[in-house]
């Protein structure tokens, strides 16, 4: 490993990155970021270096949908650098974390910029590049954290990272060879077994297969032993609900395939979860060095929860829950799922991840899905929810102190004699 000790803002020391963070808090307070993404473009225009000007346009064309063109974008900047530095908003800087990172949109990546916005860590994004990877000068750092998010595209990295990372000098958190232990098939193969946790059986299938059932020519039995309908079918790779669906049976499935043409699927049971008032309730939990911590709750009529389509933010009774779940997490949920929880860290073995889950009628923890690329923010309105500013400020702190433990450890090994190239 060769270290650079510069902070690179813009080749040329053109003006300096905003990021993901500051960009989408910007975006939920409603401004209109048209004419900063024109103002953007127009400034790598004028000076083809820029590659900061570009990285913060592709993240607006995303938030706009543009996605192939941002990824394009995105390209241009990568082109120019491969590092990418955001300074700690308390100064002096405390702890620098050296993020990996790669091409990409939004998905690619965990939204790192949010856990960190207001601490005294300077934040160095560093792209991985397919067969350079950490070839070059990367920047000098305390720790390093795997940001790669588990993708078709991302494995080849991931792989290449295992490598590059094997005897790295500096403490390593998400280590890459864990970060495919997220994917939706291979948790649910992982977690599935535990008597604590329901997580219904995901499988991987292609379009092919999908049609068979839906032409009534093969059963659900040949790839999800013993399935039946309703399933819950989406496009690999897909989130946030994109193209996500209840299909209740054989004339729904062919429905649906007429509809999203992708070639390859994730299938499971549909798990009915609803309480015993008719209503869906989802959480959030973040895993930070094996602690549980409250991120957000969902309530809904319909299964598909999402924080957003949920109305949390029209209903005064929803936010009163979610404000009651936060304020008694750690002797509530947090209790009642301990050996879940504790399961789930240790048997995924990545210091930071999150889980999108619910409660079943039995008392189980109910898991859709391990990831550690969910979105946890701090950008809702303080005035409609006032009581997250300190449940996420507990979070952010959390993430904090597991780095500098993290690199408190490493400079201890290397005191102890450990070779830092």
């Amino acid at each position: 490993m060769v270290e650079s000790s510069d902070g690179v803002t813009g080749a040329g020391g053109s003006a300096p990155l905003l990021g993901f963070a500051v960009l989408m808090r910007m975006a939920f307070s409603g401004v209109d970021l048209t004419p900063l993404a024109t103002d953007l473009l127009a400034r790598a225009g004028a000076d083809e270096t820029d590659a900061c000007a570009l990285m913060d346009a592709a993240i607006i064309l995303q938030f706009k949908g543009n996605v192939a063109v941002a990824v394009a974008v995105q390209g241009l900047a990568l082109q120019v650098q491969q590092h990418f530095v955001l300074p700690a908003r308390l100064q002096p800087a405390r702890l620098r974390v050296l993020a990996l990172m790669a091409p990409g949109d939004l998905q690619a990546n965990m939204p790192l910029e949010c856990l960190l916005e207001d601490s005294d860590v300077d934040l160095h994004l560093y792209y991985v590049q397919p067969d350079h990877g950490l070839a070059g000068a990367v920047p000098a750092h305390d720790v390093v954290l795997v940001a790669l998010s588990e993708t078709e595209a991302n494995r080849p990295l991931l792989k290449q990272l295992e490598r590059e990372l094997a005897h790295w000098p500096r403490p390593v958190l998400n280590r890459p060879e864990h970060v495919p232990r997220v994917a939706r098939d291979a948790a649910s193969l992982i977690l599935s077994g535990f008597p604590q946790i329901a997580m219904p059986p995901t499988v991987r299938v292609g379009r092919a297969e999908l049609a068979k059932v839906a032409a009534a020519s093969a059963g659900l039995g040949e790839w999800l032993a013993g399935a039946e309908f309703p399933l819950i079918v989406r496009p690999l790779d897909s989130h946030a609900g994109h193209d996500l669906d209840k299909i209740d049976d054989v004339a729904a499935l062919r429905t649906y395939l007429d509809r999203v043409a992708n070639e390859a699927f994730f299938v499971s049971p549909f798990v009915d979860y609803r309480s015993p008032d008719g209503l869906f309730r989802k959480y959030r939990i973040a895993l930070i060095d094996g602690r549980p911590f409250a991120c957000h709750m969902a309530i809904s009529s319909h299964w598909m929860i999402h924080y957003l389509n949920a109305d949390m933010a029209d209903s005064a009774a929803k936010r009163a829950e979610e404000a009651h779940f936060m304020a008694s997490f750690d002797e509530g949920f947090a209790q009642r799922h301990a050996a879940a929880l504790r399961t789930i860290a240790d048997t995924l073995g990545l210091e930071y991840v999150c889980i999108d889950c619910a409660e079943t009628t039995d008392g189980r923890l109910l898991i859709f899905e391990v990831d550690h690329a969910m979105i946890v923010h701090a950008l809702d309105p303080v005035d409609v929810f006032p009581y997250k500013q300190p449940q996420m400020r507990k979070v952010f702190a959390a993430f904090r102190a597991m780095l500098g433990r993290a690199a408190a450890q490493g400079n201890s090994g290397l005191a102890s004699g450990s070779n830092d190239q």
